[in-house]
């Protein structure tokens, strides 16, 4: 299993979100950990040809049938082995839902689904590839633990992690063939559950996922530029969230919370109803893609036209505070 070094972290940032994935679902097989890789058609799209060259027994290919790929790998993992499905995350999470309500909500299957280029990260497809309203599909589905990972180390340990939890689990990797490097410290730890803090500040509290965490970051210097000073949080997992991370930071003079996906029912729609229970608390600000399907783009540009660039990030914030 990969440790936290700079070489690794560069190395899978190299290997972009499914290669990322490959890696994890390859190490853990070498390492003797026994389970089930299941795809729609899309084994080397998810980075498994090494896994499935060196472990084809584990390995089952239900073909283009996303529907089929939830209910086999539920029907695996009543042996008592956990199962990681993948495909694109559009494709397993609103073609899926039933399956998923049913199998992983109802019945608690031990499968680990990974739905990949969620957001706008295969934006070459167009909008029926993107994948913006998954959260706000899956969150209300109980039992269903959430993870969005923000870089290459990170969608490793969240998988590694996954695999070894009992119970359902829906990771969704955004970001596409490169990744940037967000968790490159050594003293990194991943625990599903739990923020991690990235820089501490004293007037924004900023509450990012996945990719875009790179972006806040980047919002943040330009902020520090301004003497706005921003506190930076990596909020991988969306279910459970971490509450302390945020309610123990209530003295900021705003709360913003960016994401990949829809401005309703995902990061910030999860932070808006912990903040509805408490009383003296500040002004929450949600930065999402609006509600408006945007057309196919450069990812960098559609990231711009809705809003979410450093730039925009950094603008909408002094707006405001006021500034």
């Amino acid at each position: 299993m990969f440790t936290v070094t700079k070489k690794n972290c560069m190395f899978l940032a190299h290997m972009g979100a499914q290669g990322s994935l490959g890696q994890a679902v390859y190490d853990m097989a070498k390492d003797g950990y026994d389970f089930f890789a299941v795809s729609a058609d899309l084994g080397v799209a998810s980075g498994f040809s090494r896994f499935i060259r060196d472990f084809p027994e584990n390995y089952v290919n239900v073909g283009i049938a996303e529907q089929n790929l939830i209910s086999i790998a539920a029907g695996i993992s009543s042996e008592d082995l956990p199962v990681i499905a993948t495909s694109w995350g559009a494709f397993a999470s609103y073609r899926c839902a039933d399956q998923i309500r049913t199998f992983l909500g109802l019945m608690g299957c031990n499968v680990k689904i990974v739905g990949m280029g969620s957001g706008l990260a295969i934006s070459r497809f167009g909008g029926s590839h993107y994948g913006i309203g998954d959260l706000a599909l899956l969150r209300g589905i109980p039992g269903l633990t959430i993870v969005a990972p923000g870089d290459g180390i990170e969608i490793y340990y969240s998988v590694c992690e996954a695999m070894k939890a009992k119970g359902p689990v829906y990771i969704r990797l955004t970001g596409g063939d490169r990744l940037p490097i967000i968790n490159s410290d050594l003293d990194y730890d991943f625990e599903i559950g739990k923020g991690n803090v990235l820089t501490e500040g004293e007037d924004v509290l900023i509450v990012g996922c996945g990719i875009l965490v790179y972006e806040c970051l980047k919002a943040e210097r330009l902020l520090r530029e301004r003497d706005i000073s921003c506190t930076v949080v990596n909020m991988h997992t969306i279910k459970p969230l971490d509450s302390e991370a945020i309610l123990g930071r209530l003295n900021h003079k705003l709360i913003v919370t960016v994401e990949e996906h829809n401005v309703m029912g995902g990061l910030g729609g999860g932070v808006a109803e912990l903040l509805a229970g408490v009383s003296n608390k500040p002004p929450h600000m949600l930065m999402g893609i609006g509600d408006f399907v945007p057309l196919a783009g450069d990812y960098e540009y559609l990231l711009d036209v809705c809003g979410l660039s450093a730039v925009k990030i950094a603008k909408k914030i002094e707006g405001a505070l006021g500034k």
